[in-house]
């Protein structure tokens, strides 16, 4: 691999247009594709097989008419005023008519008139069919709002609060939200927006509001990086070209997933994480090439050509190996079957991928247009002065006190991030919602006022699927009539309302709305008991009856996830283990760094779980309300941090194993490799951190905690574990350290990530050349 990546390199410095203007006609094709196919992104996450899915496939299927998307818009008056006065009332009515007349809307009055049409065919004997609507709703006590009246006559669709200062616009599309074109969101917006000249406030609900995916947080790590960079590299040129190269490398990866994205699911996190993910790996493989680079020009006195080619076959090969084992932790996401988390890790894995294969091509023809001026003559100047038998001063100094005192190591850091931990067991996994966004964005408000108007279960509708269990069997409207007052009954249940009956009558859909929140327990617990097959409901009636809605969406996601997390964590420990057997040819190695890597996963999820779903920290973080953390995030942030993590492990213990082939033993074989590359460890984890942590001020709350978590999670990972608790533990072991049974040893491929070969057979060729040109003596 090593020589392979050498020749490449070579090649690319000395004929770098050829890679530049390749890289750049697939950003122009990408480009090219994205402009004729459009972005097409969405916020539903389902994950098929869960009960919740199973009813909206059954919908779906059965009544298309339920099934669609659906959405509200909450009108407030100003403070001590009502919305009822002639102005407002013909404003809002004028808004709802517009919104009824758009494409994709459904109109609530043309539903009423079938469902009436069905309740009195049903009368006479007749089926039920579809919109039966005899069975009347009812709650346990008289509710504080009812339908909003003009003239005498109910507006469609809009409930007015007993105060008279809110009123709710319940609407529902003819498909899913991600089916519809991107105008008709806008357009139900514009159409609620008007009603703002009479004083009202229009507060949309989160599925029509446009999140924007991706803003400008990113340039604030970005920024960081750059001045990282020059610290590290010197020079203004050099901290640029890691940046040119990431800046590439995501801009054909997350373009060309959204040049695609017609074709896929892809929820709108998606291009996100490929971002976050490519722009940190984009930046450190690039760093870690050039200075490498850099180092042979000014420590070996090679040309920049030479050490640029050098630089691709050693730095390269770990570089290579790195990637792939984040590739790997990323598309072992797909055993778990999960259709959205499979995209986004495919996505991720592509970025991963491009910055790759820029990294190892475009990066050193970049090279080769600077030639000899990625190192000032005053960098030259003050290396040929400097002696190399200096050690870093601070690096040296802190790795010498770690082998020192490893066990007073090992101990603290184990106790740290143990205690980091701890938050974890009390850890609650949903989706975050209205309730938990900040105070000054429409969501919270509209969240809030709904709440204050109604109550908090209007914010999480539940629907409910009633069949008997029956082949034969018929919805009744005796049956439909006792299913909606029992339900009324419930301690936890605000209003219960018939929307109908499938055209086989052999299935009813019933609109519940809890009185208690969307994420609250106390509606979790509703969910379930109407779930349960030997409830008294369902034992009565005889019928089985399925729930979806966001609750019931909530439960199912975070319980299927909780399932599939421990499977997927074993995947990781395996991969760990034979991976890094093969790269480093050791036994300690390998199980030292998968246990320091739960640690670190372990402490990031307890901290994170303390400042996100506990609030501390809030105002720091930009957020107001804590809330579940994001269900998904464990399994998407362990594969990340697993590959990251393992980068570092790489970098930083292969240059001690380096040094123990070379003939350095014992903590002396640490502290010489911990000496080489320290410096660059540290400044990728500061960048990567960077990048991550400019995500953490992002207006929406899921990408603000996967960026926490990553940049905590790199931090942790980065200082605690490979700064301090590997020199530690490989102090201990010393030269065992690098044990390995003869018998394993001859069957494992020798991989060379750290290019000992390739270093060998260059330095036989300058003395075979050497002795070539040596001048024959005369006899």
């Amino acid at each position: 691999m090593s020589n392979f990546l050498y020749r490449l390199g070579k090649s690319a410095y000395t004929k770098p247009w050829y890679f530049i203007i390749s890289w750049i006609a697939i950003l122009g094709v990408v480009l090219a594709i994205l402009g004729v196919n459009g972005i097409h992104v969405t916020s539903d996450m389902k994950i098929e097989g869960t009960e919740s899915q199973k009813v909206l496939d059954q919908l779906s299927a059965e009544l298309p008419e339920a099934s669609g998307g659906q959405a509200s818009i909450v009108f407030t008056a100003p403070k001590d005023e009502r919305l009822d006065t002639p102005e407002r009332l013909s404003a809002i009515t004028k808004a709802v008519n517009d919104v009824y007349n758009l494409e994709y809307v459904i109109n609530a009055a043309e539903l009423a008139a079938k469902a009436g049409a069905s309740a009195s065919e049903n009368a006479q004997g007749s089926a039920p069919q579809e919109g039966d609507g005899t069975a009347q709703a009812t709650t346990g006590e008289l509710p504080p709002f009812g339908p909003l009246m003009v003239n005498g006559v109910p507006v469609p669709g809009v409930m007015l609060a007993s105060d008279g200062s809110v009123a709710l616009f319940q609407f529902q599309f003819t498909v899913q939200q991600m089916s519809l074109p991107e105008s008709v969101p806008d357009s139900v917006i514009d159409a609620a927006m008007s009603v703002e000249q009479t004083g009202i406030q229009a507060l949309p609900s989160d599925s029509l509001s446009t999140k924007p995916s991706i803003g400008s947080t990113e340039a604030i790590g970005i920024a960081v990086a750059a001045v990282v960079l020059f610290m590290t590299l010197g020079s203004v040129v050099a901290a640029g070209l890691p940046l040119l190269t990431a800046l590439m490398g995501v801009g054909i990866s997350v373009g060309g997933a959204y040049a695609f994205s017609k074709f896929i699911h892809m929820t709108d996190l998606t291009p996100v994480l490929a971002l976050m993910v490519g722009l940190a790996v984009g930046i450190d493989y690039s760093l870690f090439i050039v200075n490498r680079q850099r180092r042979m020009i000014l420590d070996q006195g090679l040309s920049a050509r030479e050490a640029a080619s050098r630089a691709v076959g050693t730095a390269g090969s770990a570089v290579f190996f790195a990637g792939l084992t984040v590739i790997i932790a990323l598309c072992g996401m797909l055993v778990i079957g999960i259709g959205f988390l499979s995209a986004m890790a495919l996505v991720a894995a592509l970025a991963v991928l491009v910055n790759v294969l820029v990294a190892l091509t475009l990066l050193p023809a970049l090279l080769g247009l600077l030639g000899e001026r990625i190192c000032s003559a005053k960098a030259r100047t003050k290396s040929s002065t400097q002696s190399n038998k200096t050690a870093h001063g601070f690096a040296h100094r802190w790795v010498t006190a770690i082998a020192k005192g490893r066990w007073l190591v090992i101990v603290a850091v184990i106790v740290i991030l143990g205690a980091a931990a701890l938050p974890v067991a009390k850890m609650e996994m949903g989706i975050p919602s209205g309730a938990t966004a900040n105070l000054d964005t429409p969501s919270r408000q509209s969240y809030d006022a709904i709440s204050n108007g109604f109550g908090e279960g209007f914010n999480g509708p539940l629907l409910l699927v009633a069949k008997p269990k029956g082949v034969s069997d018929k919805v009744t409207p005796e049956l439909l009539n006792g299913l909606v007052q029992d339900l009324g009954k419930h301690e936890n249940v605000s209003l219960v309302t018939p929307m109908g009956v499938n055209k086989t009558g052999d299935m009813a859909i019933i609109s519940l709305i809890p009185k208690t929140g969307p994420t609250d327990a106390e509606t979790k617990n509703l969910v379930r008991e109407i779930r349960a097959s030997d409830s008294s409901m369902a034992l009565t009636y005889d019928v089985t009856v399925g729930v979806t809605g966001f609750t019931a969406i909530n439960i199912d996601m975070s319980s299927k996830l909780a399932e599939v997390f421990p499977l997927y964590v074993g995947i990781i420990v395996i991969l760990s283990l034979i991976i890094l057997l093969l790269v480093f040819r050791s036994i300690i190695v390998p199980l030292k760094a998968t246990v320091g890597f739960l640690l670190s996963v372990l402490a990031t999820f307890g901290i994170t779980t303390a400042v996100y779903q506990w609030g501390w920290l809030h105002s720091l973080f930009g957020f107001d309300t804590g809330g579940p953390l994001l269900s998904f995030m464990p399994i998407m942030v362990t594969g990340i941090l697993y590959g990251l993590a393992m980068d570092y492990q790489v970098f930083l213990v292969s240059s001690m194993r380096e040094s123990y082939v070379h003939g350095h033993h014992g903590t002396e074989s640490v502290v010489h490799g911990y000496n080489q590359a320290s410096r660059v460890v540290v400044a990728a984890a500061v960048i990567m951190v960077s990048v991550f942590a400019g995500f953490i001020f992002a207006h929406d709350i899921m990408i603000k905690q996967i960026g926490f978590a990553l940049a905590i999670g790199i931090l942790i990972d980065a200082f605690f574990v490979r700064m301090a608790l590997v020199p530690a533990v490989m102090a201990v072991f010393g030269d065992k350290a690098w044990w390995l049974p003869k018998w394993l040893d001859r069957m494992l491929p020798n991989l060379d990530v750290e290019g000992d070969k390739l270093l060998a057979e260059l330095k036989s060729q300058e003395n075979a050349a050497s002795i070539k040109a040596k001048p024959r003596r005369a006899y």
